[in-house]
């Protein structure tokens, strides 16, 4: 139905269906480490461009998000489940509170799937994962 390129990192897109229609926003957040700042420009960017979507439409944001939620979701429940891996950083503190406040689900975390399907990157040196 229409797509929107909002910048290097943003893209809205819509897709009809045949009983609700599918907005997908794909992204690639900054890492943990850039500025606050810069962390803060994407996160109201995303929330922009969230605004921007019919109620009634299915979401789905999905990309890079940089981000580490952990296996902890106490205060979170609704918007995640127990099966992270490692402990929360900011860029996951963020995330978590950006899904709470719009009423999204981290679905990584939903399940017990086995490490090589949670991890997707690994240090050369074979010590971090994340």
């Amino acid at each position: 139905m229409e797509w929107k390129p909002v910048n290097s990192r943003l893209i809205r897109i819509r897709l009809r269906g045949r009983h609700n229609n599918l907005s997908i926003l794909q992204c690639y957040a900054p890492t943990n480490d850039h500025e606050e700042e810069d962390k803060d420009l994407f996160y109201e960017q995303l929330q922009a461009e969230l605004n921007e979507i019919p109620r009634h439409d299915v979401i789905t944001l999905m990309g890079d998000l940089n981000a580490k939620v952990g296996d902890d979701n106490n205060g979170a429940e609704r918007t995640m489940g127990k099966f992270g891996c490692g402990s929360i950083n900011n860029n996951g503190e963020r995330l978590v509170e950006f899904c709470t406040s719009n009423d999204l689900v981290i679905g990584g975390t939903l399940f017990n799937h086995p490490a090589i399907h949670r991890l997707k990157w690994y240090s050369p040196n074979g010590r971090d994962k994340n």
